[in-house]
């Protein structure tokens, strides 16, 4: 009887998926080209969801970071003209074991990096969190017109 296994549904369900999984990955790895970052997209759900819009001379990134206390869990830092956003969700440390249906909500560390305007400080950054929403304001460095070099002859 060495044949015989136990059968377990939900783990059957699990090897097909990495199956797919896998099988995905070889292909992606055979196209000769790539429109996009792989890893980009692959582990989106851990990626700050932000919205970007120009208004009067100001950048404003607006990023989605429900639940987490701006205090205690945000980060923002600028290095090598890039903002930085860093953040972590917490998960209540007593809770106890429910007979869950769906759990969808993300917990742990999250984070986003954004290209800023040329010139930009961390002196001239506002930040404000509000409702579940991280408000950046970036001023847009005024930009002096390129001015005409004599050429001599000689």
């Amino acid at each position: 009887m060495a044949g015989l296994m136990r059968r377990e549904p939900r783990r059957e369900a699990a090897d097909v998926l990495s199956r797919f999984d896998r099988l995905f990955e070889e292909w992606a790895r055979m196209l000769p080209f790539r429109l996009m970052a792989f890893p980009f997209w692959w582990g989106a759900g851990d990626v700050i969801r932000v919205e970007e819009y120009r208004e009067d001379g100001t950048l404003v990134v607006r990023a989605d970071l429900p639940g987490i206390d701006p205090d205690k869990d945000v980060e923002l830092t600028i290095s090598h003209g890039m903002l930085h956003i860093e953040a972590q969700r917490r998960e209540e440390e007593k809770r106890e074991e429910k007979g869950y249906l769906r759990r969808e909500v993300r917990y742990g560390s999250f984070s986003r990096s954004l290209p800023l305007p040329e010139g930009v400080t961390e002196a001239d950054i506002a930040a404000t969190y509000k409702d579940g929403i991280l408000e950046i304001r970036v001023p847009e460095p005024t930009r002096e017109p390129a001015k005409r070099v004599a050429i001599g002859k000689s």
